[in-house]
């Protein structure tokens, strides 16, 4: 069953790009995203391998947050020039997490 070459039986084939829904693509999501980033200039959280400056990262769902709309816009725009991305806008909910906006900061129900 599956791919085999007459007399290469003793060979497999190694996987040169992930793809989704593999075992290890969301390895390899991670590894390449971790690599883009952190050569760009930010910074991983030490507690959290998956939150990086202004950045918190779910497999392939990434929110970009801070008080900074320059900096926000500049990771928006790097991101789409490193990775097929789209701007959903404003986050009103994150991992089952409501998001909602107050005078005086945000409020995580």
């Amino acid at each position: 069953m599956g791919f085999a070459v007459p007399g290469q039986g003793h060979k497999v084939c190694k996987l040169v790009k992930s793809l989704h829904g593999l075992n290890q693509a969301p390895k390899q999501w991670h590894q390449k995203f971790d690599k883009a980033v952190l050569k760009n200039g930010f910074h991983r959280n030490d507690a959290d391998k998956c939150v990086y400056t202004i950045i918190c990262l779910y497999v392939d769902e990434t929110l970009i947050f801070g008080t900074d709309i320059e900096q926000v816009e500049n990771t928006k725009e790097f991101f789409s020039q490193n990775f097929d991305m789209k701007d959903l806008g404003e986050a009103d909910a994150i991992l089952g997490i409501k998001i909602t906006r107050a005078d005086n900061g945000l409020i995580l129900s």
